[in-house]
């Protein structure tokens, strides 16, 4: 197996400065053509913008700019070409729907699936989900191009997933680094002997806990940061020092709210801009904070590093792969005349997420709530009523105890 998955990885930075020169202009044009861009880019000349220095002239673009543009506009706002011309639309909440194609790694997953050390004899047990949302499709499609097999399991079914990854000799996992875990213990339980050596893991944060124990039990994990929007984004390497941004997009980090770039090393929000001629984002805020490591991974690939995922830039918050936004905690609040106030509060318990609800009430009985907090957050968790005013007065519903450290 090569060292790299082509020889964009390991470019000069003059290079790939001149290759980026090529292929930004053409994306911006792409872009200009279509209608979403109508307003935003439309003094902008598309040889002028030939680097990341240029970028930072254009204005961002907001994940809820996009979703009022599909409201308006049809499902995918005018920022994409007609969505029969795509192989799949996929839905996030909100709704906001996303295109996808099935062309050689469109998703770009497959430089990651390398990275990791899949290949051609590998039997991926593909864990992300394949209903609407897009993850389950983005890995299934980097493994096609690394020449793995797949087995397309999807979410839960724990004993389900444990029988097959033994009766199929599955050799490597995709999925959210915690799902892993509880495969793991199931075959254990069951008496299974399972051969997974290589994880690829993305959806959630993977704690150094967890990783190492991964490699106590003989299987190498590694992580990658990416969007239903984008793709993939940046990924680990064996050598484990920060994310190597991915040679298909571009990464800005900018102070939060103004899409100005911060100073080198400097934690600021990230904002991407893709060369995928299919779906060409232009200055796309993800509302993920990071920072640019300085240097070159040790592993040989020569792109910039960002440090990987370091918090929200807004209360939005990942919970056991899905996120949490403060839109949806407003919603469950007003299903319920009694509930003045809720707050959710991500933790972690035993290497799992865990979530739970507080709701400011007068009623005693918790599960009255059960059912609207499965159908605004779309998650499961505890509830913890509490006295009228007790919850603190600091504006945050969404509250993430985890420690990332």
């Amino acid at each position: 197996m090569s060292a790299f998955y082509d020889n964009l990885e390991t470019r000069s930075a003059d290079a790939r400065a001149a290759d980026l020169a090529r292929a930004l202009p053409e994306q911006i044009a792409r872009a200009k053509a279509l209608p979403g861009y109508a307003e935003s880019l439309a003094d902008v000349a598309p040889s002028s913008v030939s680097d990341a220095g240029a970028l930072a002239g254009l204005p961002v673009l907001r994940k809820s700019e996009i979703g009022t543009a599909q409201a308006a506009n049809g499902p995918l706002g005018g920022f994409a070409g007609p969505a029969s011309g795509f192989a799949h639309v996929f839905q996030s909440p909100g709704p906001i729907y996303e295109p996808g194609g099935i062309s050689h790694d469109w998703w770009r997953m497959g430089r990651f699936l390398h990275a990791a050390g899949v290949g051609v004899g590998d039997i991926v047990q593909n864990c992300f989900g394949y209903h609407l949302t897009p993850a389950g499709m983005i890995f299934e499609n980097g493994a096609r191009a690394v020449g793995a097999a797949v087995v397309p399991a999807g979410t839960g079914q724990t004993e389900l997933q444990a029988r097959a990854a033994h009766d199929i000799g599955v050799t490597a996992y995709a999925g959210t680094p915690d799902f892993l875990k509880v495969i793991l213990d199931k075959a254990d339980q069951m008496g299974l002997e399972l051969k997974i050596a290589k994880a690829a893991v993305g959806g959630g944060a993977l704690f150094p806990s967890l990783r190492q124990e991964y490699a106590d039990r003989g299987i190498a994990c590694l992580q990658s940061y990416a969007t239903a929007d984008l793709g993939n984004i940046a990924y680990e390497s064996a050598a484990m020092e920060g994310m190597i941004v991915d040679e298909g997009v571009i990464v800005e980090i900018v102070r939060p709210g103004t899409g100005d770039p911060v100073a080198p090393g400097e934690v600021g929000e990230v904002v991407v801009t893709t060369l995928n001629a299919d779906y060409p984002l232009i200055r796309f805020a993800t509302g993920d904070l990071s920072a640019v490591m300085a240097g070159e991974s040790p592993c040989g690939r020569t792109n910039m590093r960002i440090k990987g995922w370091m918090g929200r830039a807004d209360q939005t918050t990942k919970i056991k792969g899905m996120f949490v936004r403060p839109e949806q905690v407003a919603q469950l609040v007003a299903r319920h005349q009694d509930v003045g106030r809720a707050r959710v509060i991500a933790d972690r318990e035993g290497e799992m997420d865990v979530m739970t609800v507080q709701i400011e009430t007068s009623g005693a009985d918790g599960s009255v709530y059960e059912q609207s907090v499965l159908d605004t957050l779309k998650l499961r968790g505890r509830i913890e009523l509490v006295p009228a005013g007790s919850l603190p007065n600091d504006g945050k519903v969404i509250e993430d105890r985890r420690s990332y450290e």
